[in-house]
């Protein structure tokens, strides 16, 4: 499951361009111990003339994000520091970058954070944004050095050295059920046969019932809404493409049982329709 390079799409970022032209961003794979359960670690840097909302359909994955707003030797230097735990994201995630800022990121494979934070089940954070102290309350080193020591470095290998040394320092604890979870929900991402959650459950030898609760403790969602989750990602990364889509073709592709439920999804998540978004990638 652990690869040998990060990924390299933009799946799930509104307006990827338009993002990238004004942000520095890079993903790192890392230690070898740790890439079973971890995407990757995102970074980026930014110093903007003007405020700018970056907008992302969340994977279902929980991330930590370590961020400093402002210039680490400026007056309000230390003040706009932070870690956190964002459990999975349930809408579009809408974030203002201003001046000039830094955050250094943890993406967990869907299924790949509870052998990190064993106590309770994943969907205790889902939606959330939460402390890192609070889902790390006995960490001696979640307190205000961690995020120092992630953010202050100016080259990348430091700042990735020092997210190792954290997730190192708290696991991974053993846990069957994860790696289960985590091996379902690549499945579901990358097999598109896979369209209903009673076809990840006859793949998984479990019952509905034990397959949501399964993926309720070690994903934080239910295998329906990672199934669709997936799946409008792709609409988006489609809808970015040169061309017009054939919207009921691409419907009936992802599973939907109509282009109209496409629509419907699609709009309710991003807040454009996908052939307004097509014509030129924006949100209200």
């Amino acid at each position: 499951m652990s690869a040998s390079a990060p990924r390299r799409d933009t799946r799930g970022i509104v307006d990827p361009a338009d993002l990238l032209s004004r942000v520095r961003f890079r993903r790192h794979l890392p230690a070898p111990d740790l890439r079973p359960y971890l995407e990757h670690y995102w970074l980026i840097d930014w110093d903007l003339p003007e405020p700018y909302a970056s907008h992302v359909v969340p994977h279902p994955s929980v991330n930590v994000v370590f961020q400093r707003h402002g210039s680490p030797d400026g007056p309000a230097a230390g003040e706009g520091t932070s870690a956190e735990v964002a459990g999975v994201g349930l809408g579009l995630f809408t974030h203002e970058l201003a001046g000039t800022g830094r955050v250094c990121g943890v993406q967990f494979r869907p299924g790949g954070f509870r052998p990190f934070a064993p106590a309770w089940p994943v969907s205790a954070w889902t939606g959330r944004r939460v402390p890192l102290a609070e889902v790390f309350p006995a960490a001696p080193d979640a307190g205000p050095g961690v995020p120092a020591a992630v953010l202050s470095p100016d080259g990348d290998h430091a700042r990735v050295a020092a997210l190792d040394a954290f997730l190192l320092a708290h696991g991974p604890a053993p846990d069957p059920a994860a790696d289960h979870a985590m091996e379902l929900v690549e499945l579901a991402r990358s097999d598109r046969t896979v369209r209903r959650a009673s076809q990840l459950a006859a793949a998984s030898g479990l019952s509905a019932r034990s397959l949501q609760r399964l993926f309720a403790s070690r994903v934080g969602v239910g295998p329906k809404w990672v199934i669709l989750r997936y799946r409008l990602h792709e609409a988006l990364e489609r809808a970015e493409t040169p061309g017009t889509p054939d919207w009921a073709a691409l419907a009936a592709e992802l599973g939907y049982s109509d282009q109209a439920h496409l629509v419907r999804d699609f709009t309710a998540t991003i807040g454009v329709p996908p052939t307004a978004y097509a014509h030129g990638p924006s949100v209200p």
